[in-house]
């Protein structure tokens, strides 16, 4: 039996690799291995990537991250989509031995020629194994002067430990005993499955007209196009539509989630399906399916893609419950279930019993998914997919990725946190998360640091701040500067982030008390916004959430998520984090803090920035324009609501024309040491 170098423990690694890990092209993550010489043996190790067809990756040799720990790590980086493997390369490294021996037996004057010549003799070897070029002349050329007896053996030791020695062999080692780990799966997606801005919003309420005493009048999808070139303007990437479906009347909800309806309320657009059709069909105040392609059209035209909401239920009305009764549970009195979240009541939805026939929900769901695909649709936001059974959503997702790896789903699943895991595990490009829950520096700072690090090999998170269903008591207690607050952490802390219609308005009141849900709730009304008169008057967050989105598209580094590094500041009202891509460096500065102002001492670890300790960095703040020098230690002063989003002006994205954004407080020279 032939004996191999040890290669134990390689991560990431999903379900003992019955699962894929997760990039985008161009995202770099780190693979690590517990690597170890048996006895004095010295090794050395590398990472092989695959690539869709078999092609080969670069040659990425690894480092033992800590000395003495035994465990060997290297960032590798796959450049297209499709499905690769990675796994993790160990052998013995005769030259590191020889070079460990020979660096403690010269200067001492212990077998001095014969080590010499053995070195010698590795080098020409290694040399062997080199193509012709600089590379194999570099170690012949040290195997020759390793062999010069006319040279003192510390000059003939010293040839051989060279720099450009080194590089040759680093790119082409002498391998011994080699070993590898089993072939792990890696599935790399479009960008768009890591990076976006969503914006939310209600086609219904675009346009839409209301008058005393008269039945409210519908927006449709032509009125609602009309929104979507001041959304591109903002800089956002993806219009996410709620259901766009013809909505029930049996039990349909009121205004604030009355249960009496009256005869002109417009209902939840998720208690889908009426005699005018289900979910393949579109409500016939909004338009038709003519008019859905011409809207999803605009929007392309614009640099925009359309997110539908998934939502697998119904309402009481849908052709479902007549045609498959079997999809139902039905109570002992004959009545069908409504679903409930207590103390939460949907009295006008019906949810689906999986267990009745998951072969027939499966083949219905995947067919509905690709008649919106057919209609331009390529990511879909699937309402509440934890009240579904995990083999359903496996199945589904395999089976349109498995033709269209392009289609994005965005799971949202405000539930256990094993639960959000196990979607993402089982197929969500992307997911919601607790960040809107999430208001202290410690609560930012530990959550964060869990998606960008724990999770982020397969769990991709999506900021929104705020939802429909959610208005956090952040937003409805700190007013127009928590807004602005929220907007900064969320667009730079995630390469995804999202908000709902209305929050650039600082949209705050909740229906009452203790409550998350919105007084006048667009889920049961039309709710027409005069977008024009908020501009003139200047009550718009909408300058700062275009702002946002333009250092995005322009920095790299905001675009990745696992390069998230947080920095010290000693008050805890003011969160100070990093993302580094290259030579592109962001640093943000956030008071979280609504009502006060605040000041701190903020310290950046420099070397996680790619800089030496005493380094002075030359910034910009992209919500002012201002520039300056920062080193290690910095002046803070910020007023509720401020932010600094600083970039380093040395980098070429950062060399832009101003850009106009949102502060609460004009920065001063205070702020930093130098200018």
């Amino acid at each position: 039996m032939t004996v191999t170098v040890p290669v134990l423990d390689v991560q990431p690694v999903l379900d003992g690799g019955r699962r894929p890990v997760k990039a985008v092209p161009g995202e770099t993550f780190q693979v690590t291995a517990t690597i170890f010489g048996e006895g004095h043996e010295s090794v050395g190790a590398n990472v092989v990537l695959t690539g869709p067809g078999g092609r080969s990756g670069p040659w990425t040799p690894m480092r033992e991250l800590s000395p003495g720990t035994d465990r060997w790590g290297a960032d590798v980086t796959p450049d297209a989509e499709g499905r690769w493997t990675y796994a993790v390369e160990a052998w013995s490294d005769p030259v590191a031995r020889w070079r460990r021996a020979a660096t403690a037996k010269i200067p001492a004057g212990i077998d001095t020629d014969v080590t010499l010549e053995e070195g010698a003799l590795l080098h020409k070897r290694a040399a062997g194994g080199v193509p012709p070029g600089a590379g194999r002349r570099v170690l012949l050329a040290a195997a020759e002067a390793l062999q010069d007896r006319l040279r003192p053996p510390a000059a003939r030791l010293e040839a051989a430990l060279a720099p450009e020695v080194d590089a040759a062999l680093a790119r082409h080692p002498l391998r011994e005993r080699v070993s590898r780990s089993e072939a792990l799966p890696l599935l790399v997606e479009r960008e768009r499955a890591l990076f976006g801005a969503w914006y939310e919003f209600f086609p219904r309420s675009e346009g839409a007209v209301l008058r005393p005493g008269e039945p409210p009048v519908s927006g449709t999808f032509r009125t609602a196009a009309e929104r979507l070139p001041a959304i591109a303007d903002m800089g956002f990437d993806v219009v996410y539509l709620p259901p766009v479906h013809p909505i029930g009347s049996t039990f349909r909800k009121g205004p604030d989630n009355s249960l009496s309806a009256g005869p002109h309320d417009v209902g939840v657009p998720w208690a889908i399906g009426s005699p005018e059709g289900g979910h393949d069909a579109v409500h016939p105040d909004l338009g038709t399916l003519d008019d859905f392609d011409a809207f999803v059209g605009r929007a392309g035209e614009l640099g925009l893609e359309v997110a539908l909401d998934f939502a697998f239920q119904c309402s009481p009305d849908h052709p479902w419950v007549t045609r498959h009764p079997e999809w139902f549970t039905h109570r002992i009195d004959g009545t069908v279930a409504y679903a409930e979240n207590p103390p939460k009541k949907y009295q006008d939805i019906y949810p689906i019993a999986f267990d009745k026939d998951l072969p027939g929900l499966v083949a219905e769901a995947t067919r509905l998914l690709r008649f919106w695909m057919g209609h331009g649709v390529r990511i879909f936001r699937v309402d509440n997919p934890h009240t579904k059974p995990l083999v359903f959503w496996e199945r589904v997702l395999a089976d349109i990725n498995g033709t269209d790896p392009d289609v994005v789903f965005l799971a949202e699943a405000f539930t256990r946190p094993a639960v959000v895991r196990a979607l993402a595990r089982v197929g969500f490009q992307q997911s919601y998360t607790y960040f809107t829950w999430r208001d202290t520096k410690a609560e930012l700072t530990d959550y964060l640091r869990e998606l960008a690090t724990e999770t982020a090999h397969y769990l991709r998170p999506n900021l929104f701040v705020n939802t429909p269903d959610i208005l956090s008591r952040y937003l409805q207690e700190g007013g127009r500067p928590a807004f602005a607050a929220r907007a900064v952490l969320a667009a730079t802390l995630s390469p995804s982030w999202g908000v709902y219609s209305g929050f650039e308005l600082c949209e705050n009141t909740p229906a009452g008390p203790g409550s998350e849900e919105y007084l006048h709730s667009e889920k049961y009304e039309l709710r027409p916004r005069d977008w024009a008169a908020a501009e003139r008057a200047g009550r718009s967050l909408a300058p700062l959430l275009t702002t946002l989105n333009r250092v995005r598209r322009r920095h790299p580094a905001l675009r990745l998520l696992r390069n998230l590094v947080f920095h010290q500041a000693d008050n805890d009202a003011l969160l100070v984090y990093s993302k580094c891509a290259g030579p592109d460096v962001v640093v943000v500065v956030v008071n979280l803090d609504p009502h006060h102002t605040h000041e701190a001492t903020v310290t950046l670890d420099l070397p996680r920035l790619g800089l030496d300790p005493g380094a002075s960095l030359p910034v910009r703040d992209e919500l002012t324009g201002d520039t300056y020098h920062w080193g290690s230690s910095n002046y803070v002063r910020l007023a509720p609501g401020g932010a600094h989003v600083l970039t380093a002006t040395g980098a070429p994205a950062a060399t832009r024309a101003r850009d106009v954004g949102e502060v609460s407080e004009p920065a001063t020279s205070r702020d930093l040491p130098r200018r």
